[in-house]
């Protein structure tokens, strides 16, 4: 796992009590410089594992000193390289202390707020990555189709609205919302004037295939959110996750709009159907493997809107996936 640096400015006296705190954790380095004023610059390098449990604790007891903030860096490598035998200690205490393998919950809350932001440049990128996946499919081109995932940004905002439901935390879940509506539906209206400009044949087997569901559509959607939802807290390259999450949305949403701008309207709700039922998958996914994770708010009462939030976010999901399923099934019978 990657280190962080933590840095914070205090007054003088709460740098003795700092040190209490800490004796509790494993940190590979803290020091403590004199500034002017009597103040202190406090720098704590520790593991990214270790980092959520010794934010909270320094949170809770320095979040109403005036002028408190503690900036997190990360660390690309440290001279010298920490030694086996403190490589061990960490790893044992690390199993003591149970902590997770996975980056803080305040850095993976900047990473996901960032990603679910409505900017020109993800509405550019949804518009860019239509057209192409719009040419792939019209091309029967499994390549173009391809390389349209690669640039289509559809992993954060559906990443933002699991963290959001697991955190409990509303303002991020509307503006998660709204940015994946406004992807969505750009997406959509452009794809249904690209079915009307062209003769959009419902045959073509990469048009064929995203026009029906099936049991692998279902489990690839759930593999995604619970990939997308590990990538973003092990803080590891979301790049090729997010290939992964826009299979699951972007070659059904674009063919939808394909089949409805050339008026195969039956075939362009089928589409229409598997979108919706891979939304509800990756988010689904992404909830229980946030939580499973072991993300949760800071504060006991935020802790408790989270479970309810959380509670209601699965079952509600859960209930529009097997309502979907049911739907979808009774139709084919009839």
């Amino acid at each position: 796992m990657a280190l962080r640096l933590i840095e914070m400015v205090l007054k003088e006296e709460n740098g003795a009590e700092v040190r209490e705190l800490l004796r509790e954790h494993t940190v590979l380095e803290h020091r403590q410089i004199r500034l002017p004023d009597g103040e202190v610059l406090i720098r704590i390098l520790l593991d990214a594992e270790q980092i959520e449990a010794v934010l909270d604790l320094l949170g809770n007891r320095y979040t109403n000193e005036e002028g408190y903030r503690a900036v997190i860096l990360p660390v690309e490598a440290t001279l010298p390289r920490a030694r086996a035998d403190i490589d061990a200690t960490r790893g044992q205490a690390r199993t003591e202390e149970k902590s997770p393998e996975r980056i803080g919950r305040e850095e993976l809350y900047e990473d996901i707020k960032e990603a679910a932001h409505c900017s020109r440049v993800y509405l550019v990128m949804v518009v860019l990555s239509t057209i192409v996946a719009a040419i792939g499919l019209y091309d029967n081109s499994v390549a173009i189709v391809i390389g349209a995932m690669v640039i289509a940004p559809l992993l954060g905002p559906n990443m933002a609205m699991a963290l959001a439901t697991t955190l409990g935390d509303l303002p991020l879940l509307w503006r998660a919302l709204k940015t994946s509506v406004t992807g969505i539906g750009t997406a959509m209206a452009l794809s249904v004037v690209l079915g009307v400009m062209l003769q959009v044949n419902p045959a073509s087997p990469e048009i064929a295939t995203r026009a029906g569901l099936a049991l692998g559509d279902l489990v690839v959607a759930l593999a995604s959110g619970a990939a997308g939802a590990l990538a973003f807290t092990t803080g590891v390259s979301t790049t090729l996750i997010g290939v992964m999450v826009a299979v699951a949305l972007l070659p059904p949403l674009v063919t939808s709009g394909l089949l409805l701008g050339g008026g195969h309207v039956v075939l362009a709700m089928d589409a229409l159907s598997l979108l919706l039922m891979n939304v509800i998958c990756v988010n689904l996914a992404g909830v229980a493997t946030f939580l499973a994770q072991g993300i949760r708010p800071a504060t006991w009462w935020e802790k408790n809107r989270a479970v309810k939030a959380s509670r209601i976010a699965l079952v509600l999901w859960a209930a529009l996936l097997a309502g979907l399923i049911g739907l979808i099934l009774l139709l084919r019978k009839t």
